[in-house]
């Protein structure tokens, strides 16, 4: 291992001034994907990286790839990063802490003037969360093969505009083909999102494993009447139907405990008036476990139970998986150089399962990845709460540094 080391303070004042780019008045960030806000947030870090003496190349999919040559270039590169991209109440570290954290190693070689054997990269992953274009992931998706080009630029939000129009109308619709070019590895650093780390009083996660998703979209359609002369016993109420899923989708969860995840984050109720019962619901539902074999015996069950409610009920279901992600094992010669460099920095540190999806999540599946974890405070995120102690931030980007030169050479 080498002594070299990132400058904190610099990696703070980026992620800040990062920050007020969609800052919020509660403190949090809203910079949803291709949005005017994301491209400024781009053209900082391409004129960050430019400065720092990166060529900068981007793909059809608005990825974007900031290379620091090495000795040898025809090596392929060893890459970092994650996304600019933010929840509508968002915070300052969910994604951009792995973007950064890229940039500030790349800064760090710069200023010790260490030549590494292959090329090193940090790039940017456009539309990680899924928040404006579902789902999540989907141009790391589209670059893994998941997804073909079509399908990934054909994504649309809910005014119809899809992620096509948005890359060109904000500049980002580069020119390279999306996918088919090696990577020697990958890593992410991340803030955990949960509370283990915070509560174990432990700096470092070395993530081994990422959980399984499925995401789903319900529309229950009944008939909308007057809220007053209509008896309860004739009603085809939506809401209703969608209000008993809802309490079985938690009650999955709960069954499937400790590890599962269930969640109903979005509902629009058609027509939301006050003295009209409702005649159209349409909601999400998010179920996570690393388990496959788990995962898959809750969608039976949710499957099952929604359409006996609805027949119950005598409403119509439209029921869809819009996204399968199944659980990933990360590859062990990047784990184990991340649990390396926490060990030889002297960091405390332990192995833990991301409860949440990354891009990583999708670029392990075309070349070796890890992920790096830091605490968050309270295990917030996707918040405008959402916090960070800048040490573990420095201490996460220490250990990536050195998990990546042990890749580079």
């Amino acid at each position: 291992m080498t002594t070299i080391k990132i400058n904190g303070q610099r990696l703070w004042d980026s992620l800040m001034e990062m920050g007020e780019i969609g800052g919020t008045e509660k403190g949090g960030v809203c910079r949803l994907a291709l949005t005017d806000l994301d491209k400024q947030g781009r053209d900082l870090f391409v004129s960050w990286c430019k400065e720092a003496g990166c060529t900068v190349r981007v793909d059809k999919m608005g990825n974007i790839f900031a290379r620091r040559a090495g000795r040898d270039n025809s090596l392929p590169p060893v890459v970092m990063g994650s996304h600019l991209d933010t929840q509508p109440t968002g915070g300052k570290f969910d994604g951009i802490y792995g973007v950064l954290s890229g940039l500030e190693v790349i800064r760090a070689l710069n200023d010790q003037g260490i030549e590494t054997e292959a090329p090193i990269e940090a790039s940017v992953w456009t539309n990680e969360e899924g928040s404006r274009f579902p789902p999540a992931m989907v141009a790391s998706g589209v670059f893994a093969g998941v997804f073909d080009l079509e399908y990934g630029l054909s994504r649309a939000d809910l005014d119809g505009k899809t992620m096509g129009e948005e890359l060109e109308r904000i500049g980002y619709a580069g020119e390279d083909e999306v996918g088919g070019r090696p990577f020697k590895a990958f890593f992410e650093a991340h803030i955990e999102q949960g509370p283990i780390l915070e509560n174990e009083d432990t700096t470092i996660g070395v993530v081994t494993d990422a959980q399984g998703q499925r995401w789903y979209e319900v529309t229950l359609t009944g008939q909308e009447s007057h809220a007053g002369p209509t008896p309860m016993s004739s009603r085809k109420d939506a809401l209703l139907g969608a209000a008993r899923i809802v309490d079985q989708v938690n009650r999955i969860g709960l069954d499937n405990a400790p590890l599962a995840c269930a969640t109903v984050g979005l509902m629009n109720v058609f027509p939301n008036s006050r003295n009209v019962i409702p005649g159209e619901v349409f909601f999400t539902v998010d179920f996570r476990h690393p388990d496959d074999k788990v995962l898959s015996a809750m969608d039976q069950q949710l499957q099952e139970i929604s359409k006996n409610i609805a027949d119950e009920l005598g409403l119509e279901m439209k029921f869809e998986q819009i996204w399968y992600s199944p659980p990933v094992p990360f590859n062990k010669s990047c784990v184990d150089s991340v649990r390396d460099a926490a060990e030889a920095a002297g960091l405390s540190h332990r192995d833990i399962v991301s409860g949440a999806g990354h891009d990583a999540c999708y670029i392990s599946r075309v070349a070796p990845t890890a992920m790096v974890f830091v605490p968050c405070e309270n295990g917030i995120s996707h918040n405008e709460a959402e916090n960070a102690d800048p040490a573990h931030l420095e201490a996460g980007c220490n250990v990536l540094l050195q998990a990546v030169l042990n890749q580079a050479g």
